[in-house]
């Protein structure tokens, strides 16, 4: 974005990072970023602890849900894929999700000879309980912006999104 430049500057500080000045506002915009992303942690950190599952578990169960609910369910081989680990691993880990009732393994309607993995009603609904008080406290905050805050907030988020997507970090070698 172009600086008017018969606008004082503004102020800066710090930063924690590469010791740049940084203007305020955008070091302000940025440690808000954080706020929200540990906020975001911690709540999806009491969300697994409260269902007793694992990061991954956590994470399959709400692949599963958002697939029944789009009408197109997972099977072992396509949860894997998603999840980027084995089919070895998806197999303990579907295992262990049924036998903590988060999830069953059914036959498919539409090709009797496939297995799909679908989560339980019990965890249907627990997930439901806690996200759908999540979602409602997420567009009360959205909803109290104008459309132009709205459209500079999810192109910034959306900018944002894209520079962690195309971060290419250096793979350092395993230590001997």
């Amino acid at each position: 974005m172009a600086r008017d430049s018969s606008a004082p500057d503004a102020p800066t500080r710090l930063d924690a990072g590469p010791r740049a000045a940084v203007p305020v506002p955008v070091a302000d915009l940025v440690d808000a970023l954080r706020a929200y992303r540990n906020a975001e942690s911690s709540m999806r950190g009491r969300s697994r602890d409260s269902m007793h599952l694992g990061r991954t578990d956590m994470t399959a169960l709400r692949l599963m849900l958002h697939a029944g609910q789009a009408g197109a369910p997972l099977n072992a081989a396509s949860l894997a894929r998603r999840l980027e680990i084995s089919t070895a691993a998806t197999t303990v880990l579907i295992d262990r999700l049924e036998k903590s009732g988060h999830a069953e393994r059914r036959r498919s309607r539409s090709d009797g000879r496939a297995i799909e993995i679908w989560p339980t009603a019990t965890s249907d609904a627990e997930v439901r309980s806690t996200m759908g008080v999540l979602h409602e406290r997420m567009m009360s905050v959205a909803g109290a912006l104008t459309a132009t805050e709205c459209a500079v907030v999810q192109r910034f988020l959306a900018s944002l999104g894209d520079a962690m997507t195309d971060l290419d970090l250096p793979v350092r070698a395993p230590s001997a």
